[in-house]
């Protein structure tokens, strides 16, 4: 015995053409609609913020930017996970605790460093402290 799943019914997006005997050349979902108007008003936003004039060459880049956003939107969204669940995914993903990259502590000074008036001796020179503290005598090498 075989059971359907009902996988053919959610990979039929739900594609809007355009108007009835005037179909656009392009297929575009219609949340793809929804987040191309909402982006291009914050493209717009962000454009006049930044000081750019409102001219026709502004509102095309505006309109392509739109378009490339818009598709990298579109391509994490699917049946499976819609658009609210990738916008609270996106919304917890930022506000999510770190851990902090550096140290805690203030800056470093060279304030409390000893400086000698001698270049210290090397190893092998060294007379060996733990014998004069006992009283005997230095081993001779």
């Amino acid at each position: 015995m075989r059971i359907r799943t009902d996988d053919e019914v959610y990979r039929v997006d739900a594609v809007w053409l355009g108007p009835p005997k005037a179909t656009f050349p392009w297929r575009a979902r219609y949340v793809a609609w929804g987040v191309g108007i909402a982006v291009f008003l914050v493209v717009l936003t962000v454009e006049r913020q930044l000081g750019v004039g409102f001219g026709f060459f502004s509102t095309a880049w505006a309109f392509v930017a739109t378009i490339l956003i818009t598709r990298l939107i579109t391509r994490k969204i699917s049946h499976e996970r819609p658009l609210g669940a990738v916008f609270t995914m996106w919304l917890r993903e930022l506000h999510t605790p770190r851990e902090k990259p550096r140290g805690e502590g203030g800056a470093v000074t060279a304030g409390k460093l000893r400086v000698r008036s001698q270049r210290p001796l090397p190893r092998n020179k060294r007379p060996d402290r733990s014998r004069a503290r006992r009283g005997a005598a230095p081993a001779r090498r």
